[in-house]
């Protein structure tokens, strides 16, 4: 697991991202950029790219999911300590399930401690084809918010959806303590706790913004 840093790795998540959209009919004209309210994640499988996910966090021109839904989003900026984020650019390879399950796992878990650590996010939001909205509600807990619009981006509908991050790190725990015992559930295959520490650890030395780029040699 790793962090993009150089133009090779935002090259290697361009490729994988638009190759995987195009099968699905998204189109393959999509840009995965440098700024610096973005981070974007990489899973490997072995030497190969096997995922990417982006990471945004609100810029004073927004995040790209208000193009859609602002309303929605600003319903939560209202909020008294907010700090909204999206996740964006998401594509996976196929693979086995189960080490599927495990790298999905290390991904989304990465996010989420770069996102409550480093940026402090309350809020996390992405945009998903309807088709795919079962996966985020049994799998990570998201809602759907709002109602379908059509993104042109991809020429489909798009479902704007939401968690909280208090909640994600509820479900972390539940599941680590056994309170929580559901197989479907993308939290059981979650980093362990004391793997964790590890990368909370490492993230407080190294004392800088998007260092997660060493931090998941356990995923």
């Amino acid at each position: 697991m790793s962090v993009a840093r150089t133009e090779c790795d935002r090259l290697a998540a361009e490729s994988l991202l638009n190759r995987r959209y195009e099968w699905r009919g998204y189109g393959s004209h999509h840009k995965i950029g440098g700024s610096a309210y973005q981070t974007t994640f990489l899973a490997r499988m072995g030497p190969s790219l096997a995922g990417t996910i982006t990471l945004g966090v609100d810029t004073p021109e927004g995040l790209a999911a208000d193009a859609l839904f602002k309303a929605e989003i600003d319903e939560y900026r209202r909020v008294r300590g907010s700090r909204v984020c999206e996740l964006t650019r998401f594509a996976f390879e196929k693979c086995d399930r189960k080490d599927n399950n495990s790298l999905l796992a290390c991904l989304f878990h990465a996010v989420f401690l770069y996102g409550s650590d480093s940026y402090e996010g309350t809020d996390l939001f992405i945009e998903v084809n309807p088709r795919h909205r079962r996966f985020y509600e049994a799998m990570l807990g998201f809602k759907p918010i709002g109602e379908l619009r059509m993104n042109g981006t991809v020429d489909a509908p798009s479902q704007l959806m939401w968690i909280s991050v208090s909640e994600i790190a509820s479900q972390i725990q539940r599941f680590r303590s056994g309170k929580s015992t559901c197989k479907h559930s993308l939290y059981s295959y979650f980093l362990s706790e004391a793997e964790e520490v590890r990368v909370k650890s490492r993230l407080a030395l190294q004392g800088e913004r998007g260092a997660l780029s060493t931090l998941f040699e356990a995923c």
